[in-house]
């Protein structure tokens, strides 16, 4: 029962990582005139992700097998350095024009990079676990 309810979960919190990034955040740009209160709604989407793979990869922990998942935890260390370190130097960067010698755009482009290393993680985990 437990790793049936992991591999739902999983499921639908890989294929929200992906939608996240390939079309809702790009929607709230485009649908929003307002770029910074979109920027802020995406950020949030982007915490809410966090805590979800934070809670598959606690689930995952309690299977049986669950040092196997190391892709999914890799996935959910990438979000959490985005969440708690990332976020606050590109706050800084955003009120000062730079931080750490970096721009926000620079910043965000980090970002983005480990975003999409976490999915892609997800994604390698998904396309070579047998979910039986």
């Amino acid at each position: 029962m437990l790793r049936n309810g992991f591999r739902v979960l999983f499921v639908l919190w890989a294929g929200s990582l992906w939608s996240l990034a390939a079309w809702v955040a790009p929607t709230l740009f485009y649908a929003q005139g307002d770029r910074h209160l979109a920027g802020l709604l995406a950020s949030k989407l982007f915490s809410i992700e966090t805590y979800a793979g934070l809670g598959v990869a606690v689930l995952a922990l309690l299977l049986p097998r669950g040092p196997r998942f190391v892709w999914c935890y890799l996935a959910v260390a990438l979000l959490s350095i985005n969440e708690w370190v990332l976020k606050r130097i590109m706050a800084q960067a955003q009120v000062h024009g730079t931080a750490a010698a970096l721009s926000f755009g620079a910043w965000h482009g980090v970002s983005a990079v480990l975003y999409v290393l976490a999915c892609l993680a997800v994604l390698l985990l998904v396309w070579n676990e047998d979910f039986r």
